[in-house]
């Protein structure tokens, strides 16, 4: 690779330990891929933060990082961690858990990363503009900052994204190039989905059919005009994790889409299609013990819904409502905090679902979320039940008038 006299210095050693470690991941990765060169970025977001991923490994050479003069130069964001950082204990977090996360966070923030422990950063502050290159590690912002935003990122791991916001630079290979940004496939979709679920689904079944033809192909997608955030985060999570794509091109979304011509190759997503790949995630009858919405973070508008729902409601089972700490402030200063927990249900906030330590603690999962689906079965040995966002709100609450909150009157 060409490096800069400065990129050079910085391999050298000569602005650190930890800045000369950084550059030797960013180097090996760029040699691995065929890069030129290495290009400034705008911003980094960590993966790998929950401690129920990282393990005592991982925790240590983080803490070696910190130790060896480790300083962001870049503005720098966190993923989840393993718990609520607040209110761990309400969600049955170990202590010793709970130690040891705390030491991770401890870690990335005397590196200067701000804790915003959020797998939605662009909700959070941490929003780039189109064109520019950032090094971000969680595959649904990936997804979406390709696609929906049109800045350029790879799906880094957590180490590279450390590296990256140590330095302020990356390889300038894969997603960063032109080149490999033009789409490979395109989908026509004739279905007709509504909501986060019915999105979710959509993902899955388009990540699987493009899986399947080899390559990764980036698919150029048109049927579907509009759809909100919420159904556009819940659609870039499942099409990363059922697909493993970093990117779409969507005719009215995606910014880039209007360059390309549509590709040759194309293939239809029926109606059909979308409900075989919603009913393929519930494989449980009966119900839950465990309901969870917020896989990615709910935003503001989620949250009031649910407050909305469980107005006078009572929650029967464990309920988490996870969200980054920046909804939860303007939660509360809107009174919906305050709904949502007199009914029973938790806010679980700089965490979720799937990097929480929960394994053995639940048999069945209730939720929207097609990623979340997915990590219940392969990470936590759950069964799932896929519903509607509504219909998830719904299976939590006891519908029996025992149960119901009592007026203020009749207190």
């Amino acid at each position: 690779m060409e490096l800069t006299f400065e990129e050079q210095a910085m391999l050298a050693g000569e602005s650190g330990r930890a800045v000369q470690t950084a550059m030797r991941i960013l180097t090996a990765l760029g040699g691995i891929y065929g890069a030129a060169r290495m290009i400034p970025i705008r911003s980094a977001q960590i993966a790998g933060v929950s401690y129920d991923n990282l393990g005592q490994a991982g925790l240590a050479w983080l803490s070696e990082m910190a130790g060896g003069g480790g300083r962001v130069c870049i503005p720098t964001t966190l993923n989840p961690a393993g718990m609520d950082l607040v209110n761990w204990r309400a969600l049955g977090i170990p202590e010793d858990f709970a130690a040891s996360q705390i030491q991770v966070i401890d870690a990335f923030t005397r590196m200067g990363a701000t804790p915003t422990c959020t797998c939605t950063p662009y909700l959070a502050g941490n929003n780039p503009s189109l064109g520019e290159s950032i090094a971000w590690a969680e595959s649904s912002a990936v997804c979406y900052a390709n696609s929906v935003i049109g800045a350029r990122t790879n799906r880094e791991g957590g180490p590279s994204a450390l590296a990256s916001a140590l330095t302020g630079r990356t390889a300038e290979y894969g997603m960063h190039l032109e080149e490999n940004r033009r789409p490979g496939v395109a989908i026509e979709i004739l279905a007709r989905p509504a909501g986060t679920a019915d999105f979710g689904a959509l993902g899955k079944a388009i990540g699987e059919r493009v899986e399947a033809l080899g390559g990764k192909p980036i698919p150029w997608i048109t049927g579907i005009d509009a759809m909100s955030v919420e159904e556009l985060k819940s659609f870039c999570a499942s099409l990363a994790t059922y697909g493993g794509l970093a990117m779409f091109h969507w005719k009215g979304i995606t910014p880039e889409a209007g360059r390309y011509p549509p590709p040759v190759d194309r293939i239809f997503v029926t109606n059909d299609d979308l409900q075989s790949a919603r009913a393929s995630l519930t494989d449980a009858a009966g119900d839950a013990d465990f309901v969870s919405l917020g896989c990615p973070h709910l935003t503001l508008t989620e949250v009031a819904r649910i407050a909305q729902l469980l107005q006078g409601k009572r929650v029967t089972k464990e309920f988490w409502i996870t969200t980054s700490r920046a909804v939860k402030v303007a939660s509360d200063r809107q009174g919906l905090t305050e709904t949502i927990e007199t009914s029973g249900a938790k806010f679980a906030v700089d965490t979720c679902c799937v990097v929480a330590p929960i394994r053995g603690r639940f048999r069945i999962l209730a939720t929207d979320s097609a990623k979340a689906c997915y990590y219940a079965r392969t990470k936590n040995h759950f069964k799932t039940q896929l519903m509607d966002f509504d219909g998830v709100v719904e299976s939590a609450v006891s519908h029996t008038e025992d149960h119901a909150i009592p007026s203020q009157g009749s207190r």
